[in-house]
């Protein structure tokens, strides 16, 4: 169904976690099956290398969804790809979604008494690690002097020396992620060949000062603007480097202890202005064509049902959500079968006027952003362990294209995940404005109608003013807008109420931390712990406080 210039293979041979100590015998040395003579020889090698610095954020191994993983570290279908580990922890942990599976680590997170031996967590941090290090050998092979040392010059230098500035802000990206959630990770470049150190230990503060330097190194050499379209859909250009920076400058308080807001106002207002538009219908996002909505989709990890094959990514979120009577599966979301694991709390279905969707697809709110299963459903979750035991299931994700028709494979998931699109980058002028200035002006508000003219069918229902625009509203909005897409444990750090129980009624809901009606958690589990192997492993690392 879909074909990148830059297909996800695996070129570069078994490269190990050299960047960070790993359990399972990984090691601190490189152990290639390919030279880096035959690997690195012209156009075509780098862009297959490249591809799987890409890649790697979308499979998890080598031969298909099982098999051969090329992180050995649990169990490929599970905790080896970078997607589901990640939302995990960015959703469970939350007032989104609750999971009914006994997988070992999965209650943790709405129970909030993860570990420092969580496989999930562990999955997630060596898969972060992995791209890191995948990207780091990238550009350290394409820099300017073994491409000269191998002859390559002229158009094929160019493009060469594009990837390498693409692959800088892949390493960028998972950066921020490391910092997002666990503050103080190990540390190495592409100035450090693989296994030639211990990696030392960074923080927050010095981590996001690298980041931002990085990112606004690159801009200037990344494809300009808005370039995700065609052979480059999928890969990073100006505008996903803005987008990240508008993030992180958005959380900045979060991570230095100073706030960003101008700089967040200024980099989102780059994003909007370089030519994005939303979508028609918001129903259609997260659909099995949804590669040619690039007008919304800054920047995207791309799924392919019959070319990256695993049980994580998109096809984990299509097959996850469905239990229950939400058959028939093929016909209304495009899967062999259900997995019955996840769906919503009241936290998230309560941001909504109204919940009636049990005649998939029409729906009965008039907010058509409210994609929930209601039928054999209650609203009130009384048993987490079964999947009709209370909470809503969730349509968002379906494997079916935009007319109705089933994906490539019943199996595996067509769906695109956006890491970036146009509406967060809407919310995050607003709110930054708010923060900023302490009230919206004309363009803030214009930007978020223009989510909520969407979200009631270009009707011009669910317009808002200036006065109804608060913080409390922006939380809400980021609820019913970017549910699902790994936003909101951030979300709720930000306004303080993650592992807090506030005056705030958002700062509770069911189940959190284990307690039925929801109860406070200890403010350290605002940072995940670094796994206790790399703790083991590498006397540069000390523990984030709280887990020792």
């Amino acid at each position: 169904m879909k074909n990148n210039s830059i297909r996800l293979v695996a070129v570069i041979g078994v490269l190990t976690l050299g960047m960070m100590s790993c359990k399972k015998d990984l090691q601190l040395t490189p152990n290639y099956e390919l030279t880096t003579a035959q690997v690195y020889k012209n156009l075509d090698s780098y862009t297959k290398a490249y591809a799987k610095v890409l890649g790697s954020e979308a499979l998890t191994g080598n031969n298909g969804p099982s098999g051969d993983p090329d992180l050995p570290i649990g169990d490929e279908g599970q905790n080896v790809d970078f997607f589901r580990p990640y939302w995990y922890a960015q959703e469970l942990s939350t007032d989104e979604a609750v999971c009914n599976w006994g997988d070992a680590g999965a209650a943790d997170f709405h129970n909030m008494n993860w570990t420092t031996s969580n496989a999930f967590l562990e999955g997630l941090y060596y898969r972060s690690a992995y791209v890191i290090t995948v990207a780091n050998d990238f550009i350290r092979q394409s820099s300017d002097a073994n491409l000269a040392s191998r002859g390559i010059s002229g158009s094929d230098a160019t493009t060469i020396k594009l990837y390498r500035a693409e692959a800088r802000f892949v390493r960028a990206y998972q950066y921020w992620v490391m910092m997002d959630l666990f503050g103080n990770p190990p540390f190495a470049t592409d100035a450090d060949a693989v296994g030639s150190i211990v990696p030392p230990q960074t923080n927050s503060k010095a981590l996001f000062a690298y980041i931002e330097s990085e990112l606004k190194a690159i801009d200037p050499l990344l494809s300009p603007g808005k370039s995700n379209t065609g052979d480059h859909y999928g890969r990073p250009d100006q505008a996903t480097a803005w987008a990240l920076l508008a993030r992180m400058y958005l959380n900045a308080q979060t991570y230095t202890g100073t706030a960003h807001y101008a700089d967040a106002m200024t980099y989102s207002k780059k994003v909007i202005d370089a030519g994005y538009k939303l979508i028609d219908n918001y129903q259609n996002l997260m659909l099995a064509d949804n590669n040619k909505n690039t007008d919304e989709f800054i920047w995207t990890i791309n799924y392919d049902g019959t070319r990256t094959q695993s049980y994580g990514g998109t096809t984990f979120m299509t097959h996850c959500q469905i239990g229950g009577s939400m058959g028939p599966t093929l016909t209304r979301y495009g899967c062999s079968g259900g997995w019955g694991g996840m769906r919503a709390t009241t936290g998230l279905t309560n941001l909504f006027p109204a919940n009636k969707n049990t005649d998939f697809p029409s729906n009965g709110n008039a907010d058509t952003r409210a994609e929930f299963w209601t039928d054999g459903q209650t609203p009130q979750i009384t048993s987490i362990s079964s999947f009709t035991g209370g909470g809503y299931g969730v349509n968002k994700y379906r494997n079916v294209t935009s007319t109705g028709a089933q994906g490539s494979d019943p199996n595996y998931s067509d769906v695109d995940f956006p890491v970036f699109r146009l509406s967060e980058m809407y919310l995050i002028y607003a709110e930054a404005q708010l923060r900023a200035n302490g009230s919206v002006d004309a363009t803030g508000l214009g930007y978020i109608n223009n989510i909520r003219h969407r979200a009631y069918g270009n009707t011009g229902d669910g317009t808002v003013t200036t006065s109804g625009v608060t913080l409390d509203f922006i939380l809400d909005e980021r609820g019913r807008e970017l549910y699902w897409e790994c936003l909101r444990r951030t979300d709720l750090i930000r306004y303080g109420i993650f592992t807090a129980v506030t005056s705030d009624p958002r700062s509770v809901w069911p189940y959190k931390a284990g307690a039925p009606a929801g109860t406070n958690s200890q403010s350290y589990r605002n940072l995940y712990p670094i796994p206790l192997d790399d703790v083991n492993a590498n006397p540069n690392l000390k523990q984030n406080p709280g887990y020792n």
